[in-house]
């Protein structure tokens, strides 16, 4: 696959870097503030950039096999498709802190193993399959349908767009989604399980150990098949993460911002770079997550979040609390005076 994906504007970085100087303050004294500010004029091409008034964020919705394997997470999976009626009554955790940022918040059900017959049929719009084969055993999906999720979450993501997105958020919702992603991380950067594995929904160390074994398992069962990132995510990822990386890659082709969230878009983001290496350059990462596959993802990607809150709850619920910060940052460049006024 090849993607036209824009660069951002280094004239407009260097721009702004200059104003920024000329600030009435001591050069350099707003930190990150600047940095940031920076970073949105390049990739809007403009200084001082454009306000972030429509933000998005999109939850990718499914369950993942792996986690019927005993111990693996602290929750059943039903949970999953109890969480989308949550989300859709606007009563989630994501869904409040949006609120604060006056974010917008869609959740979409690409994978979920559970009756959502309920729900409004835009939330299936997407539906790739019902949950993921148990990736310690199986591969997650069938031959095909990582590339139709991915197709889909690029559909997903023109829809935003389309729709007057300034900046994107993917989210997650799916018991098991830690070991999915640590699994993706493994492969992806060649690192041993127990380096990767967290604890996830809170999992004690005997839970945390039963994790190292399955992807473990996992890992020795998808072999070589790292090498290619759609046989990655056919053998270890699921619907939810094939279509996140979707969502990344188009969001860059259609020059859009993505601030990134925590340990799914994070491994999710590690398999999108390997398809179209260009998109990396539109993502920021919105907070640190406590899951050391995480961490290892944003170095691999030379990302430094904005915020460390010490959160795992997902759902896109980090990210958009750095909204503030990139309207702040923004704002710096927009208001404050210069120092040739004085």
């Amino acid at each position: 696959m090849r993607f036209d994906i824009p660069a951002l504007d280094e004239r407009a970085r260097t721009a702004a870097q200059e104003r920024l100087d000329g600030l009435v303050k001591p050069l350099g004294a707003l930190g990150r503030l600047e940095e940031l500010a920076a970073w949105l004029c390049a990739a809007h091409g403009t200084v001082p950039p454009r306000p972030l008034d429509d933000v998005r964020v999109v939850v990718f919705a499914g369950d993942h096999g792996v986690a019927t394997a005993p111990g693996v997470s602290a929750y059943p999976r039903e949970i999953t498709a109890a969480m989308v009626r949550v989300f859709l009554a606007g009563t989630s955790g994501v869904n409040v802190l949006a609120a604060q940022a006056g974010a917008r918040v869609r959740v979409l059900d690409l994978a979920v193993d559970g009756d959502l017959g309920d729900v409004p049929a835009a939330v299936g719009a997407h539906k790739v399959r019902r949950g993921s084969g148990a990736i310690d055993v199986t591969d997650a999906l069938a031959p095909g349908e990582a590339e139709r999720a991915f197709a889909e979450g690029r559909a997903i993501a023109d829809e935003e767009v389309d729709g007057g997105a300034d900046l994107l958020i993917p989210g997650d919702m799916g018991i098991g989604n830690t070991t999915v992603a640590a699994a993706l991380v493994a492969a992806a950067l060649g690192l041993p399980a127990a380096d990767v594995v967290g604890t996830g929904t809170g999992v004690d160390e005997a839970g945390r150990a039963r994790k190292v074994a399955v992807v473990e398992a996992a890992l020795a069962r998808a072999g070589a098949r790292a090498t290619d990132p759609l046989d990655l995510l056919t053998a270890l990822g699921s619907a939810c993460a094939a279509a996140t990386a979707g969502f990344l890659v188009q969001a860059a082709v259609r020059g859009v911002p993505v601030l990134l969230d925590g340990v799914f878009s994070g491994a999710a983001a590690i398999v999108a770079r390997e398809i179209a290496p260009a998109a990396a350059q539109w993502w920021l990462a919105g907070h640190r997550s406590t899951e050391p596959s995480q961490a290892y993802a944003l170095k691999a990607l030379g990302l430094e979040p904005i915020l460390d809150l010490g959160l795992r709850l997902g759902e896109g619920s980090g990210a958009v609390q750095a909204v503030a910060v990139l309207r702040n940052a923004r704002a710096v460049l927009a208001g404050m005076g210069s120092l040739a006024d004085l």
